[in-house]
């Protein structure tokens, strides 16, 4: 493997250089201490009916576990955090900014800050995770009052 992306001695595309990914030194000082969660275990909150979010929070990412009853409906709208939807189970219809699609497992939506977006099911259900950086804070402040000490109270709340 070489160290600059480039075409590498088999003539293919290089990767980069795998120990400068995977590096032990540490270049800054750790922003706290790590945890674990069990998704499972957290319950969900509903914000509208039939769908459920169960929200984890890191310092710069939030990431939610979002479960849709058959029928239920994420209204259009728009938010200021990029957000990045993965469908893991089950069948979702998306609509980016106009672009409709059916989603199934291992699909992915890439939503830009401000752009419109809505998700509904139909006669099924869908598990999917949303990705948003940074953290939702509309999303946190919703889930703390549901979930308390769940959602990681010492994450620095954006101003």
């Amino acid at each position: 493997m070489t160290d600059a992306a480039g075409p590498d001695a088999a003539g293919g595309e290089s990767l980069g250089n795998a120990e400068s990914h995977f590096t032990t030194e540490s270049l800054g000082e750790p922003a706290g201490p790590g945890r674990y969660v069990n998704v499972d275990s957290l319950p969900p909150v509903e914000f509208v009916p039939g769908l459920g979010f169960r929200p984890v929070l890191g310092q710069r990412t939030l990431t939610n576990f979002v479960s849709f009853a058959p029928g239920a409906v994420a209204p259009r709208h728009a938010h200021e955090e990029e957000q990045i939807v993965i469908v893991v189970a089950g069948e979702l219809v998306f609509d980016l900014d106009g672009d409709v699609r059916t989603m199934r497992k291992g699909d992915v939506a890439v939503v830009p800050a401000w752009v419109p977006h809505a998700a509904w099911t139909t006669d099924s259900h869908c598990e999917e995770i949303d990705v948003f950086s940074p953290p939702r804070q509309s999303l946190i402040n919703l889930a703390e009052t549901h979930l308390g000490a769940a959602i990681q109270p010492e994450h620095p709340r954006r101003q």
